[in-house]
């Protein structure tokens, strides 16, 4: 939860996903979406099928993933 809010209640359907590959994207890549103010969904391009993982800002700069490598802001 973030600040109260259950970042799996928050409808991604509309979200805008969008690739950032660390070498050939052949193998996959992560996808990134906004879904809120300071809030991602993190999926995978290898897995469709699975939900995308969802983090506020602070937990993906922890994590190591800055939004700006996707050409989004933080």
């Amino acid at each position: 939860m973030q600040n109260g809010i259950d970042l799996y209640a928050l409808d991604i359907t509309s979200a805008s996903f969008v690739q950032a590959c660390g070498g050939p994207c052949t193998e996959g890549c992560v996808t990134l979406a906004r879904i809120g103010v300071g809030v991602w969904a993190l999926g995978d391009s290898k897995r469709p099928d699975l939900e995308p993982l969802r983090f506020s800002t602070e937990e993906l700069a922890v994590a190591g993933i800055d939004p700006a490598r996707f050409r989004l802001d933080g």
